[in-house]
């Protein structure tokens, strides 16, 4: 299991959906969610925010081969029930995400919730949700935990290290600082807890000065070294099973 990129590379070749479908730009109107059938899709936040050129929305940054790539990769080496080729894309006023345990945000220094929203993420973490924010760095963290603070008040980030089992939960990562692929920032990961009490139920995880998403959706293009996109597929990995068993 040490080169999970190159399993990423098989299961994509044996199959009939496109890694990437450059889509990135997509109007709500074209999203084709999953429909909902009791295994795990992958669950990304859609948001009000900038535009960056090619890049397309900040929301969309990595979407949708990060979010086709890391299913794969866990049905292939779990048993999990994982739907594959597909992913999900939901606005948090969307009752369907409480059908959903885990959601990912990407961009977090540029997302804005609005009141009805910072209501449903709110009561979605307090029924078990568990949250995932990634692709930020610097002060952007500041915004990420302000809105975090309109669905929650009261949560502080707390710095965990390779020590939470979070880092655990299917592979032993020995060096989980992967480095962020294109910035050069040092990545600190943050848990916000139930009561702040590190030893109650993580609810949020935000990945600070990281971006595993640019290895997922990228694996399979060779852009980035091998042995880094396969530990970023660790995390990821252990992210999930911890979200779904936790």
């Amino acid at each position: 299991m040490r080169h999970l990129v190159l399993l990423a590379l098989c299961v994509a070749a044996g199959s009939s959906e496109p890694a990437s479908s450059g889509m990135a730009g997509a109007a709500p109107q074209q999203l084709n969610n999953v429909a909902y059938n009791g295994a795990f899709t992958f669950s990304r936040v859609r948001y009000a925010g900038p535009r960056f050129g090619r890049g397309g929305a900040a929301w969309a940054h990595d979407w949708p081969a990060a979010d086709i790539n890391l299913p794969r990769i866990i049905a292939f080496v779990s048993t999990a029930r994982i739907n594959t080729g597909r992913s999900n894309v939901f606005t948090l006023d969307d009752p369907e995400i409480f059908r959903h345990p885990i959601l990912y945000v990407s961009e977090p220094g540029f997302w804005a919730i609005t009141p009805t929203e910072a209501d449903k993420l709110g009561a979605w973490l307090r029924k078990g949700g568990f949250l995932i924010l990634d692709d930020f760095e610097g002060r952007q963290l500041d915004n990420a935990l302000a809105q975090i603070e309109r669905a929650w008040p009261g949560l502080l980030p707390i710095e965990i290290g390779a020590d939470h089992p979070i880092f655990d939960a299917f592979f032993h990562v020995e060096d989980i600082y992967v480095p962020h692929p294109l910035v050069a920032v040092t990545p600190v990961y943050y848990g916000l807890f139930e009561e702040n009490d590190p030893g109650r139920r993580m609810v949020v995880l935000l990945n600070h000065n990281a971006d595993l998403a640019e290895y997922w959706e990228w694996s399979d293009n060779g852009w980035f070294p091998v042995d880094l996109s396969s530990e970023a597929y660790k995390l990821g990995t252990n992210y999930i099973i911890f979200g779904l068993t936790h």
